[in-house]
């Protein structure tokens, strides 16, 4: 019978064992890490649980929450272009809280942004206001944000005439910069997707994670 010394030689340096190792044991965790890449970025508000929803054809991948505060129930409905905020009491429609835009072919994503604010605000106003990255917070990995801002001349124009006691209304319309609020238009370059959003935060923070939205890749 041979030693065990003699089996140990037939068998090859630990080595070449190493990159197999290592493959195997990033396998093993990578669903772990997937879990933990797509939760939610903070705790649910009491009395609400997040839950993650998607809609293919809109293109739009959330986490949202679903809230239960007894005199009122909260949830997230897709809507047209949107995901909308809904609430039992509301005697309204739901609220658009992000709109999914479309982008023309071939057009790139800032020229896009622009185009879209144009069509949506007047002639007159678009043409006093200019793209600007969107600088407030955190970006997360892989978004890039845009809002618009009065030109120098017209924010001079409004600084004369500005109240400190009142809060402006959005110098550049509703697609604009929000004085008493937070929105923005976001742009997501690796997704794959031909489309950018339009995310109304607001003043709070708000019940759908603004964080992890994920434009999903063209089918």
């Amino acid at each position: 019978m041979p030693s065990f010394r003699e089996m140990r030689a037939d068998l090859p340096p630990m080595k070449a064992f190493a990159p197999t190792l290592l493959a195997l044991l990033l396998v093993a965790a990578s669903p772990s890490l997937a879990e933990k890449a797509v939760r939610p970025s903070r705790p649910p508000v009491k009395g609400c649980a997040w839950e993650k929803v998607s809609d293919s054809a809109l293109g739009l991948e959330a986490w949202v929450q679903r809230c239960d505060f007894g005199f009122r129930k909260i949830d997230f409905v897709f809507e047209k272009s949107s995901l909308a905020i809904r609430y039992s009491d509301g005697a309204g429609k739901p609220d658009p809280v992000v709109d999914v835009l479309d982008l023309k072919p071939a057009e790139t994503a800032e020229v896009g942004i622009k185009r879209l604010f144009a069509e949506r605000t007047s002639k007159d106003l678009a043409a006093r206001c200019v793209l600007a990255p969107y600088r407030d917070g955190k970006l997360p990995a892989g978004v890039k944000r845009f809002t618009f801002v009065p030109d120098r001349a017209f924010q001079r124009e409004l600084d004369r005439k500005a109240d400190p006691n009142e809060v402006p209304d959005p110098p550049c319309g509703d697609w604009g910069t929000a004085p008493d609020g937070i929105q923005y238009f976001e742009e997501q370059p690796g997704s794959g997707a031909r489309k950018v959003l339009f995310v109304r935060v607001g003043q709070d923070e708000p019940l759908f994670d603004e964080k992890t939205l994920r434009l999903l890749p063209r089918r």
